[in-house]
């Protein structure tokens, strides 16, 4: 049976932290990867693919694709690792409506997206580093498709928990996902207490010698 996800509300920065008390490092995307409009919100498993550049057409170029889209399940978090190859957007608004009809979670892209604004109207999450209109037809090529990935600096493998917000992609290995999720949930409900005190008028130095959490 797979580790359930994170609470409702757990945040990048909570998962981040309870990575680094994990001791699992290095985990976070390079800030590059943004949220198409803040307010977006992903969590869900990886389901990853591998580009790299063409310099011709190919006979069938959107098969590999295809076949990476038709297996994305619900909760999944599409994973589009390029190398940060600017040459070309790898995302747009027919891919977000077949990812969202399958009951997907978002994607998160280490280069560009395109049809941004109908992206937007779909209301599906989407975070790359930014937007350009090119296809990727004759430009880049799928190279493999449910294979670990690097994305932005970070290892991405298929099953990975990925958890993306305005304060960026954080992700959670398999092997270290029971203890992580254990962890940032508690973290979660701590802070929400320490939240409380400190309104209420309790000193930092007090809620952590009570607490241990900032």
């Amino acid at each position: 049976m797979r580790t359930p996800l994170f609470d409702d509300g757990v945040s990048a920065a909570q998962v981040s932290d309870s990575l680094d008390a994990a001791g699992v490092r290095g985990q976070v995307l390079d800030a590059v990867v943004r949220p198409l409009r803040r307010g977006m919100r992903a969590v869900g498993r990886a389901h990853t693919i591998q580009f790299a550049p063409v310099e011709r057409d190919e006979d069938d170029p959107y098969r590999d694709f295809i076949r990476f889209m038709d297996a994305l399940g619900s909760g999944d978090v599409a994973v589009v690792s390029t190398g940060g190859n600017p040459r070309t957007a790898y995302w747009g608004e027919l891919f977000s409506a077949a990812a969202k009809g399958r009951g997907a979670a978002g994607v998160v892209c280490d280069s560009y997206v395109r049809d941004s604004g109908r992206i937007l109207d779909l209301d599906f999450p989407v975070f790359s580093a930014g937007v350009r209109p090119l296809d990727y037809r004759a430009r880049m090529r799928v190279v493999s498709v449910g294979e670990p990935v690097t994305c932005a600096g970070v290892r991405v493998a298929p099953g990975d928990i990925v958890l993306a917000e305005d304060d960026g992609v954080v992700v959670v290995p398999t092997a270290a996902q029971d203890d992580v999720v254990a962890r940032a949930n508690a973290r979660a409900r701590a802070e929400s207490t320490v939240l409380s005190e400190l309104l209420a008028g309790a000193t930092l130095g007090e809620v952590w010698a009570r607490h241990g959490v900032l």
